[in-house]
């Protein structure tokens, strides 16, 4: 039998009841489109959280200063000021597995420049850091060694910053005052947008370490430094790196079986994994409660066929009488379902689209429609009407032709 020839015939069946043949497809619409809709939701969701930990860096590990007591009741990580620089001079020098570290003091503060000015984050550092997090120069350049050490009255603008302090002219050889203190502009750097929790990643200024600490944020422990971001030399070397600078700042702080660590060692790459694989396991329950009303608008196609079957009985035994055999019945009614289900599936598959691009504009969230999807859709709509169109086309053709001619 030609294989064109059930689907004419499905089409003209559909054809003659286009109310019911649409109200039928209306479930596997619903579905199709809802499964597109949510795996684009949960796929842009995954891809943002993957674009952040991208601008956050690589292989990261970091270090945080110890904890104050007072009355029995402990502060947070980071309370107590227990790093110096020397320490990150020794986790440099004295840990293979690490490739870069870098201090960091942080604190705001009002810029001024011209008759504009603009209150933001300070961050005090030094050169290794705009490395570890990956974070280009649009314009100018970075700060040097000798610059920390020295002092130096420079600074690096976030986009940002220099957006609201000189608009849209470049800020490199220009003249900004923090808290009155004159600056020179040496870099402008690349956007990288907002973080994870939300902030704004480019208002920031970043200072030589040194003269954020005597200049502009104050220092009442000489020598001491804030958070320590590292750098591993690859993500392989991630535990043998966090292992080697537990190690080495147990010995320099003296750490013993009776004595507290007064710092603490993070690894941020699995922090950040597990967010991704949170994201990617809420993507995959979206699309899994999506797809219940694949089933649903399938169970919906199952009853329609029965209900087609029934009172088509009579037009069965005709087609036997004259010639048609099971096999035949049978694709006719398989194909009725198919073809339902195939073109409720390419409907559902605008209609997601359309929704999902509806969505990142009014609302903002950001989606990410792929075509593996859209193929799978397809694929999952055609299976939809194999199985549930099977049972009502079975019975089809196994109906005796001589009650079937008698069917009223």
């Amino acid at each position: 039998m030609d294989l064109l020839l059930p689907l004419t015939i499905a089409a003209r069946a559909l054809r003659v009841n286009l109310m019911r043949s649409f109200l039928t497809m209306l479930g596997i619409m619903i579905g199709i489109g809802a499964v597109i809709v949510m795996v684009a939701v949960g796929s842009g969701a995954t891809k943002m959280v993957a674009d952040q930990i991208a601008t956050m860096g690589s292989n990261l590990i970091l270090i945080l200063p110890g904890s104050t007591t007072s009355g029995g009741i402990r502060a947070g990580g980071g309370s107590a000021p227990t790093l110096t620089y020397d320490d990150v001079k020794a986790v440099r020098a004295e840990c293979p597995a690490v490739a870069l570290a870098a201090p960091e003091q942080r604190g705001t503060a009002q810029l001024v420049a011209g008759n504009m000015n603009w209150s933001t984050g300070i961050s005090g550092t030094t050169p290794e850091l705009l490395l570890i997090r990956d974070w280009k120069i649009a314009s100018g350049r970075e700060m040097t060694t000798g610059e920390v050490d020295t002092g130096q009255k420079v600074c690096i603008l976030g986009a940002t910053v220099a957006e609201n302090l000189f608009g849209g002219e470049d800020p490199v050889g220009k003249q900004v005052r923090i808290k009155g203190v004159p600056f020179q502009v040496i870099g402008l750097l690349v956007s990288k947008g907002r973080s994870a929790q939300g902030s704004d990643q480019d208002d920031i200024v970043f200072l030589p370490i040194t003269t954020a600490q005597h200049k502009i944020l104050g220092n009442p422990f000489p020598g001491m430094v804030g958070p320590v971001l590292v750098q591993a030399k690859s993500e392989a070397l991630l535990p043998q790196a966090e292992a080697e600078i537990t190690s080495l700042l147990d010995q320099r702080h003296h750490v013993s079986p009776t004595k507290e660590r007064d710092f603490t060692v993070r690894n941020l790459s699995e922090i950040l994994a597990v967010s991704q694989q949170s994201t990617q396991i809420m993507s995959l329950l979206l699309g899994a409660v999506a797809s219940i009303s694949l089933i649903v608008g399938g169970i919906g196609i199952m009853n329609i066929m029965l209900v087609s079957v029934t009172e088509r009985t009579r037009e069965i035994g005709i087609r036997m009488a004259i010639g048609a055999g099971e096999s035949d019945i049978l694709l006719q009614f398989l194909a009725e379902a198919v073809l339902l289900t195939l073109l409720g599936g390419i409907i559902g598959i605008l209609l997601g689209v359309a929704a999902a691009y509806a969505i990142s504009t009014l609302v903002g969230w950001p989606t990410l429609i792929s075509t593996s999807a859209i193929g799978l859709a397809v694929a999952f709509s055609s299976a939809i009407g194999i199985f549930f169109g099977f049972y009502p086309a079975r019975k089809a053709a196994r109906l005796n032709p001589i009650d079937a001619l008698r069917y009223e």
